[in-house]
């Protein structure tokens, strides 16, 4: 798949880096000469230029690609290459910092596939590791497992359905659960799943697409 990510800082390198040795085909987006030419050093296509601009972003590729990614820490860029991104038909990951209020959240949410706080996920990744844990042992035991967090929305084929009721591949487990704006817990088999649910899922990447169809409405 090809990929195009938004902002080559620490997050979108590492994100680029590890899509790359995975086999995909990545192009990089940043306003950054520098950071641009460091991305075409280290392998990547790379296109100089504003990420919220539909121009850059098709010199990139935009048309051609699975999903666009957008990291850097505007969030107005953020949202206006995913936007973008939306109307070629791309699966959406938007950057947004913590510090940002509920209802910003909230607006943003709607119109993006996935959010992501990169603070959030370097705290979880500390606490794990100051627990005597490695957060990234999933990956070192099986390159093909993916974790990922679902929102349950209205119009999923899931709603109503207890976790036990769930068609999901045998490769596919739902090893946590929240209702809307809560904590994720580990879910008990007759769970019944509301809309505005969040599931952990640990899957088969080659299943990832038979696992959204069982959680997601059809149209995304």
């Amino acid at each position: 798949m090809r990929f195009v990510i938004v902002g080559y800082g620490r997050v979108g390198s590492r994100t680029a880096h590890i899509l790359l040795e995975e086999g995909h085909e990545v192009v990089v987006v940043d306003e950054d000469s520098d950071r641009t030419e460091r991305a075409e050093r280290s392998g990547f296509d790379a296109c100089h230029g504003d990420g919220s601009d539909e121009n850059v972003l098709v010199d990139a590729g935009i048309d051609g690609a699975g999903a666009i990614g957008a990291f850097t820490p505007d969030l107005n860029v953020n949202f206006a290459a995913c936007m973008v991104g939306k109307h070629y038909g791309c699966r959406t990951v938007l950057r947004i910092d913590e510090d940002y209020r509920e209802d910003i959240y909230e607006r943003y949410a709607e119109d993006v596939d996935e959010i992501i706080y990169p603070e959030r996920l370097g705290a979880a990744g500390a606490k794990t590791a100051m627990l005597g844990g490695d957060f990234d042992v999933v990956a070192d035991l099986a390159a093909n497992l993916q974790l990922t967090v679902l929102d349950i929305r209205d119009g999923s084929p899931a709603v109503g359905k207890r976790v036990s009721e769930l068609e999901l591949p045998d490769s596919a487990r739902i090893y946590a659960h929240g209702r809307e704006r809560e904590p994720l817990t580990i879910p008990l088999p007759g769970t019944e799943l509301r809309a505005g649910d969040e599931v952990a899922v640990i899957t088969e990447t080659n299943s990832l697409e038979r696992v959204q169809a069982a959680l997601l409405p059809a149209n995304g």
